[in-house]
């Protein structure tokens, strides 16, 4: 852990997911059920994230910033038969005590409260020796509930012998970016998100070093780099702005040299960001696009994308087809809505609306991202689908002008959405984070100005804001995803109209 110093090491972690695997089955869990937990990042966590694994399960990691609500619905809709967190849940774990009628066992990491049993007592007198003829478990992480309730993901379960699986991130990693035993992982990101979680563990499998930061800051990363020797690393974008927007006597302070590989994902990156950051660090930036579901694998390093500015990648999972609106397939360097053939199969667990709506008569399967692919196989991406600005008659991609501003020094963070206009149904309305808020209605009216004009000197006026509000944060989640629907719903709503 980078803060504590709180090391484990492999014979620690093998141990102690033996001995919770066994407090699995002791209560009867076979392979198939499943778990869910819910912690910061913690020491424990990959440890009870293993035990799982060990004993077959499906095991849900939830977010630590939902609210009760959201928790007892996911606890509920995974059929959870174990629940574990921590004190920095406690709160939210008492209200839990009587909405979740389905969990058998409930424990607590560090201390307890009423309602909940000791983590560390449980595990104290369970056999640190392996489960026989054990079955592999897997994740079954939910989405962010950017539209909607949160959808469980679970991949098609092979129940494949514990010793002879990979994880599909494990395997990439060492093909892709040379994990061994000699890698050292730095994780900034909440270990809850697919990426991190999958990403340590595919450290793990390598037999390399995971440095697990509690919380992301630009700073501290970047001396991590050097403190640690860090030869590889997942972030997304926004931490790329962050760290770019540090004084630059702040970032050549620095050691990076230890890097082999920056890994990105999750969130667009603007091209002005990405070219700055290899130009700082070397050619050791990858790309990938992908989702949760993994259903397909795009993917990009340095040199291919300073040859292909702005791309995402190439396909090495599943084909990527660009479909239209009336389901055709679309030309090269037409945009439409991306799907995989090919790739991972996946279903959204209890939805099978949500299954459905995710496949082309095809078979083909989408994250319901839209973007075009160049003659040379490269994928491009647009947007969100969900996010496109119609006005009078005109499709907007509100990604363009938030790549722009979000390069404006005066800017820390920013969303582009479409807000009702009675003439064109919609138009484009800025929200920013300013590095400082204005002092008053003229400083904030005098910045709106100047950042509608720095748009429209590199997007065409009915691409740029028409308006600009500020507030001193945005709804971001941690792994980067910007909740983007909680803006546009406020927005709609004030109006009275719907959406």
């Amino acid at each position: 852990m980078a803060a504590t110093g709180e090391v484990t090491t492999y014979a620690e972690l093998d141990a102690e997911a033996n001995r919770l695997s066994h407090v699995f089955r002791d209560m009867g869990l076979q392979p198939g059920d499943h778990i869910a937990f819910c912690m910061e990042n913690h020491q424990r966590f990959l440890p009870i994230c293993w035990g799982a694994h060990y004993a077959g399960l499906i095991y849900t990691a939830m977010s630590s910033r939902l609210t009760t609500e959201e928790m007892t619905y996911i606890i509920d809709n995974c059929g959870a038969k174990v629940f574990i967190t921590s004190p920095y849940k406690s709160d939210q774990a008492s209200e839990l005590l009587d909405q979740m009628p389905n969990v058998e066992l409930r424990l607590m990491v560090d201390r307890t409260i009423d309602g909940y049993d000791s983590y560390e007592a449980a595990i104290a007198n369970a056999s640190s020796e392996p489960l026989p003829d054990r079955i592999a478990g897997t994740d079954m992480l939910y989405s962010s509930g950017t539209t909607g309730r949160p959808k469980g993901i679970i991949p098609a379960l092979s129940r494949q012998p514990l010793e002879e699986s990979v994880s599909g991130v494990g395997g990439l990693g060492a093909m892709l970016f040379g994990f061994n035993e000699d890698s050292r992982y730095l994780s900034p990101a909440p270990l809850y998100h697919a990426a991190p979680l999958r990403f340590n563990m595919g450290i793990h499998m390598a037999g390399g070093t995971t440095v697990v930061m509690e919380r992301f800051d630009p700073e501290e990363y970047l001396r991590l780099i050097g403190e640690q020797n860090i030869s590889v690393s997942q972030v997304v974008p926004t931490m790329f702005v962050r760290m770019l927007k540090l004084p630059e006597e702040t970032r050549n302070k620095y050691d990076v040299s230890s890097l082999q590989a920056c890994i990105h994902a999750a969130a667009p990156c603007p091209v002005e960001v990405k070219q700055k950051m290899i130009d700082w660090w070397g050619p050791v930036i990858h790309e990938y696009y992908a989702g949760t579901e993994g259903n397909g694998f795009v993917y990009c390093n340095s040199e291919q994308w300073l040859a292909h500015p702005g791309t995402v990648g190439s396909a090495i999972l599943g084909i990527i087809r660009v479909v239209g609106e009336d389901g055709e397939e679309l030309p090269v360097g037409e945009a439409g809505t991306i799907y995989f053939e090919g790739g991972s199969e996946f279903e959204y667990h209890g939805d099978p609306e949500k299954t459905a709506d995710s496949r082309h008569a095809n078979g083909w399967s989408t994250l319901g991202d839209v973007g075009r692919v160049d003659e040379d196989g490269f994928l491009y991406l647009t947007d969100r689908k969900a996010y496109m600005i119609i006005s009078g008659g005109v499709n907007i991609y509100p990604q363009e002008a938030e790549n722009v501003l979000t390069m404006h020094p005066a800017v820390v963070d920013v969303a582009v959405i479409g807000v009702p206009n009675d003439d064109f149904g919609e138009e484009v309305k800025g929200i920013v984070q300013p590095v400082e808020m204005p002092a008053d209605a003229d400083a904030a009216k005098a910045l709106e100005r100047e950042l509608i004009a720095y748009c429209r000197e590199q997007l065409s006026d009915v691409k740029s804001p028409r308006s600009i509000d500020f507030r001193p944060e945005l709804p971001r989640h941690p792994t980067g995803k910007l909740y983007k629907r909680l803006l546009k719903d406020e927005y709609w709503a004030d109006s009275g109209r719907s959406i």
